[in-house]
């Protein structure tokens, strides 16, 4: 390993994201809190509360029913982080995909270990959630590569103009499976953060100390991945515009989370895949068209 790549840009990204990711995620959390709770006529906790409550978390007794828990969920936040440090690197968006996808991968076995049938629950609707936005985020990178000619984040980023002008469809259709990756409701099927609808808190229901801390954790560097994933339709070419329109669509996201109750799991599936095909294929046949 070469003294070049400890200081090129790809290094330097990995590393803001490994350090300043939970921080970023938990003031993002934080906020949601407080517009959710003047949304509901409350004042709300602090905003840096998600991340006391994470340290709290750490201070607790870690009470598991099988050790297996604590290497499936350590795994799960491993390839959380993998993910991030692959994306901001400037790697391959499809490998950033895969590993993605693994990361829930251990999240479902372990929930699954814990031999409760409330987690068990929770697993399955997390495998039913990844079959429905996975369709979506592939051909997310499939219409990226066809608009800037690279798989890789770095040349997608670098873009000389804002893919979202030739991907309106697939960018509307990313916000719209963004809802369930951030588990709000109507879609929030096998667990949910602020547990407003629940008192069996689905696939994390037997998590506890250290090990409920390690999937908070995941949740933040997730949180902050997906909010970077949107901001590729963007890129370098319209970076301001970018940063609005999330801010903009984070607050619908909030906004739909407090006006909506859960759906059934058919539904989401199905609107999911609808919206996928729809905005998604129709985007891509057009684009090829072109």
């Amino acid at each position: 390993m070469t003294f070049e790549f400890f200081t090129n840009s790809s290094f330097i990204g990995a590393v803001l994201f490994i350090l300043f990711a939970p921080l970023i995620g938990g003031i993002v959390m934080g906020i949601d809190r407080k517009i959710t709770a003047r949304m509901q006529g409350r004042v709300g906790p602090p905003v840096l509360q998600p991340i006391y409550d994470i340290l709290k978390l750490f201070e607790k007794e870690n009470m598991v029913v099988y050790e297996s828990q604590n290497f499936w969920i350590l795994s799960y936040l491993i390839f959380i982080v993998v993910t991030g440090v692959l994306f901001f690197a400037g790697s391959d968006i499809l490998l950033v995909i895969f590993a993605l996808t693994l990361a829930h991968v251990f999240l479902i076995l372990g929930a699954y270990s814990t031999g409760s049938p409330y987690a068990h629950v929770g697993a399955e609707r997390e495998l039913i959630q990844l079959m429905a936005v996975e369709p979506m985020i592939i051909i997310a990178a499939v219409g990226l590569y066809q608009v800037t000619n690279s798989f890789d984040t770095a040349g997608i980023i670098q873009s000389t103009f804002a893919p979202v002008i030739v991907l309106p469809g697939i960018f509307l259709g990313m916000v719209y499976i963004l809802t369930m990756k951030l588990r709000k409701s109507p879609f929030d099927l096998s667990t949910s953060h602020h547990a407003h609808q629940e008192l069996v808190k689905g696939l994390t229901t037997e998590f506890s100390g250290s090990t409920l801390g390690m999937t908070e954790i995941a949740h933040l560097y997730e949180l902050v991945f997906l909010l970077g994933f949107l901001f590729l339709f963007f890129g370098t070419a319209a970076p301001l515009i970018g940063i609005a329109v999330i801010l903009i669509v984070y607050f619908l996201e909030v906004f739909v989370d407090n006006a909506t109750s859960r759906v059934k799991w058919q539904f989401a599936l199905k609107s999911c895949w609808i919206v996928t095909a729809v905005l998604g294929v129709l985007n891509l046949l057009a684009l090829y068209l072109i």
